[in-house]
């Protein structure tokens, strides 16, 4: 049974050669409230430049754009080509100043759908954790 769900952008992700940030909505003026406390977060956001129904189609890519990466299905990899076009980056928190989140760095392109943000909480080591060889073999690329 398929299931539709909205999302709306809470803001917008701005990003040039320099520096990286994000702006809120003012409607979340309240959701801000205590997030200074934290020196990362968890940032969604709407692979808005891959929205056709071709790209949405695709069901394995090679990772990180990479040939002599082995053919792999979407959902083991962070494609930007998905059915759902939900990205998720960690980000470090470089700077807060009212409706605005100053980023180190962040991999999305400026004018970007922001979705959610969540703090980053560290949890608990988790141990034996297995990772195919070519996520540790290659250049960090999408």
């Amino acid at each position: 049974m398929e299931k539709i769900f909205n999302i709306s952008a809470i803001g917008v992700i701005r990003k040039n050669d320099q520096r990286a940030w994000i702006e809120i909505n003012d409607i979340y003026k309240d959701a801000m409230l205590g997030l200074d406390g934290f020196s990362h977060i968890h940032v969604l956001y709407w692979f808005h430049e891959n929205d056709t129904p071709q790209l949405r189609a695709v069901r394995q890519v090679h990772p990180r754009r990479d040939s002599h990466n082995p053919l792999t299905g979407i959902f083991a990899t962070h494609s930007p080509m998905r059915p759902n076009l939900i990205a998720l980056a960690l980000c470090r928190i470089t700077a807060i100043r009212d409706m605005v989140i100053e980023l180190e760095d962040i991999d999305a392109r400026d004018g970007s759908p922001l979705i959610d943000i969540k703090c980053y909480i560290p949890y608990d080591n988790i141990p034996d954790i297995r990772l195919p060889d070519w996520v540790n073999n290659t250049p960090d690329k999408v």
